[in-house]
C-alpha cells in the first residue's frame, strides 16, 4: 500500500486581516447604540461571552482570502462563534468562525442610508446572515422605512412584519434574538417578551439611580419633617403643661389669699 503525500493548502493564518476602519463620525451610532448603552444592554442580556460575538464597525466577510468582499455592520451579533478570532483577524472571517453572524443591524445616516438597504442588503444575504435589520430615527428620510427588518429563507431574504402600535411606535419581532426590535418615538429600544419589559441599558440605570435617589430623599425629608413635626408637638405640650402648672399654682395662691383674707374678719 503507498501512501499519497499531501500538500497543505494555504490556510487563513496565511492572509492578511481585515483592513481598518476609522469609527463612523456622523453621530448617528453614538445617538442610538451607545449613549443610551443598548449595545451593552443587548450584550450582557444574551450572556455567554466565551462563544458570543458581539459589537459595532466590525468587518463581517466571508473569507480573508477575499479581504476585499466584506462589510462593517454598525451592530452584530453571533452566538456559539468564536470571539477570540476578531482581534487576530481584524473583523469576523465567516469561514474561520464557522458560520455566519445571526444579527445585523444598520442604524440609517445621511450618507449611507440608500446603501443600507440595496447593496449592503444584498452582500448580507449572500454572507448567509440570518437576519438583518435596519433602524432609520427619521422615520424613512435615510432608509426605505423606520423600521425594517428581513429574515434568511432559502439564501434570499424575506420582509419581517413590523407592527405599527401608534403613530410613533414601530415593532417586528427577532428570531435571531428572541427579541422585539423597536422604534420608538425616534429612539431604538430592544423588549423582551419573556419577561414584559425592555432591555435594561445604561441610560435605564442611571435614570432609576436618580429615582432611586430622588426617592431617598424625599423619604429623608419626610422623616426629618416627621421628626420636627415630632419635636414641634413635644414642645407644644411641655409648654402646656407648664401654663397649666403655672395656672394651677395661681389659683392655689389666690385660694390662700382668698383664706386668710376670711379668717381675719
Amino acid at each position: 500500500m503507498t501512501t499519497k503525500t499531501i500538500t497543505p493548502s494555504k490556510t487563513e493564518r496565511d492572509f492578511e486581516p481585515f483592513p481598518e476602519h476609522s469609527p463612523r463620525d456622523d453621530m448617528q451610532n453614538w445617538n442610538h447604540l451607545y449613549s443610551r448603552g443598548q449595545a451593552a444592554g443587548l450584550v450582557i442580556h444574551i450572556g455567554n461571552p466565551e462563544t458570543t460575538t458581539a459589537g459595532s464597525e466590525i468587518p463581517v466577510g466571508p473569507t480573508l482570502a477575499n479581504r476585499d468582499d466584506h462589510r462593517v455592520p454598525d451592530f452584530m451579533i453571533s452566538r456559539n462563534s468564536r470571539p477570540e478570532l476578531i482581534e487576530a483577524d481584524g473583523g469576523y472571517a465567516i469561514d474561520r468562525q464557522g458560520k455566519p453572524p445571526d444579527f445585523v443591524l444598520e442604524v440609517a445616516s445621511r450618507w449611507t442610508g440608500v446603501i443600507d438597504y440595496t447593496s449592503k442588503r444584498e452582500d448580507y444575504a449572500r454572507y448567509g446572515i440570518a437576519e438583518y435589520w435596519r433602524f432609520d430615527s427619521t422615520e424613512g428620510e435615510y432608509h426605505d422605512a423606520a423600521l425594517a427588518g428581513d429574515s434568511l429563507v432559502d439564501k434570499e431574504y424575506e420582509a419581517v412584519e413590523i407592527e405599527r402600535l401608534d403613530e410613533s411606535q414601530y415593532r417586528g419581532y427577532s428570531e435571531a434574538l428572541g427579541l422585539y426590535v423597536c422604534w420608538e418615538y425616534g429612539k431604538l429600544r430592544f423588549y423582551d417578551p419573556v419577561s414584559e419589559s425592555y432591555i435594561r441599558t445604561h441610560y435605564d440605570e442611571v435614570a432609576e439611580r436618580e429615582a432611586a435617589a430622588a426617592r431617598a430623599n424625599r423619604e429623608s425629608k419626610a422623616r426629618r419633617d416627621a421628626e420636627q413635626a415630632r419635636r414641634d408637638a413635644e414642645q407644644a405640650r411641655r409648654h402646656a403643661e407648664t401654663r397649666a402648672a403655672e395656672a394651677e399654682a395661681e389659683n392655689r395662691r389666690l385660694k390662700e389669699r382668698l383664706a386668710a383674707l376670711g379668717g381675719s374678719q
